[in-house]
């Protein structure tokens, strides 16, 4: 049976804080650098990586924060951050008032209990050789909980929570398809009631309709449980209908963030233009009215980003002043409160499209030939 989205506006909880005036997540200056080593018998340490390069971000309990943007620029290293998968390498990360930045094994233990992960790929996420009663069992058995009635029926009730059959207990992922695997790693990740999950793409190697019925189960869940979630992905109607709030990630930082109605209705980041302009419509009659804004050429190495602003290279409205100088990630005067955006010449779609139209001849003939944009002729 084919699901489909709900467009119930009141789908997801509205977001409380852990304690008054503080988030339950709340990350700042994160920064991580992967080293690259050179060839030949001594492998010397010789560039960087940036793959995060100094983001801030906070997510309130409850609340859902969805995290968009290119492939490359750096959203699954953020949710393997947050969630401690990684090691950061520089920044602060903050959860529940504990700074968990470079916290030990040992004192992570029971912090880990209450942040998941659900990851994008059902099948190498989980191990072949295990029964589905010991995948989603495991995190119980790691951390020596013993539920009323035991860990098999904890575990029954999470898998028929998440639409499947409490008899699946004893099958192997092998006899599953895609959206009942990524269900069963949704149970897994509930399995010790946590406060906050980072799913990374978790519906993107499914099928269309599979989608939607996963996307309406972690709604589910979040309302009926209260879960706070770091949603990524590059699917913008997906994150638009999930997530309260939207951070447009571009190159390893932030460009901007907003709730989802002012970012969608009133965007003012080039790159987050683009984006939106890549959107399928399926009006035609939209589709022809629609303000496309394009970006130029390819993004650019994290080993050796642009100076300043680094979406200048693609950018339509980029001056001198965007490579001189780094952009804050601010608010902008006339838009809605917690809207911010790192721009030095922030504006609406209309604006960005008329800074591409009046392009120097050079950039438009190097666009032509890179097949970017049609000859009008």
């Amino acid at each position: 049976m084919t699901d489909t989205i709900s467009e119930s506006p009141a789908a997801a909880p509205e977001p409380t804080s852990s304690s008054p005036g503080e988030p339950l997540l709340d990350v700042r200056g994160l920064v991580k650098h992967f080293p690259t080593k050179g060839g030949g018998l001594v492998r010397r340490k010789i560039l960087q990586v940036r793959a995060v390069d100094g983001i801030d971000l906070s997510v309130g309990a409850g609340e859902s924060l969805g995290l968009v943007g290119e492939s490359g620029c750096g959203k699954s290293t953020t949710g393997r951050l947050i969630s401690r998968l990684l090691e950061p390498t520089g920044g602060t990360i903050r959860y529940d008032g504990h700074d968990i930045t470079h916290a030990t094994r040992k004192q992570m233990a029971p912090i880990r209990t209450e942040i998941q992960m659900i990851f994008q790929d059902p099948y190498s996420s989980l191990n072949p050789r295990q029964t589905v009663g010991a995948i989603v069992g495991a995190p119980m058995e790691v951390n020596n909980i013993n539920p009323e009635g035991g860990r098999k029926k904890r575990s029954q009730e999470l898998l028929e929570r998440v639409g499947l059959n409490p008899e699946h207990y004893n099958r192997f992922p092998h006899e599953f398809s895609g959206g009942q695997r990524q269900r069963i790693g949704i149970a897994r990740a509930l399995a010790l009631q946590p406060k906050l999950i980072v799913a990374d793409e978790p519906v993107s190697a499914l099928d269309v309709s599979i989608q939607a019925q996963v996307v309406n189960l972690l709604q589910g869940l979040q309302r009926d449980m209260g879960i706070a979630f770091v949603f990524i992905a590059h699917d913008l109607a997906v994150v638009r209908h999930f997530s309260q709030r939207v951070a447009v990630m571009y190159l390893g930082k932030i460009v901007e963030i907003a709730d989802r109605t002012s970012l969608y209705s009133n965007p003012h980041h080039p790159y987050t233009h683009t984006l939106l302009a890549a959107v399928p419509e399926t009006d035609p009659d939209k589709a022809s009215e629609r303000t496309r804004v394009h970006a130029f050429g390819d993004m650019p190495s994290p080993i050796n980003p642009p100076s300043g602003c680094r979406f200048r290279t693609r950018c339509p409205k980029a001056q001198d002043v965007c490579a001189a100088e780094e952009p804050p990630l601010i608010a902008v005067e006339s838009l809605l409160a917690g809207h911010r955006v790192a721009c030095h010449f922030p504006g609406p779609i209309e604006a960005t499209a008329r800074a591409e139209e009046a392009m120097p001849d050079e950039r438009i003939e190097a666009a032509l030939e890179a097949g970017i944009i049609e000859d009008p002729q």
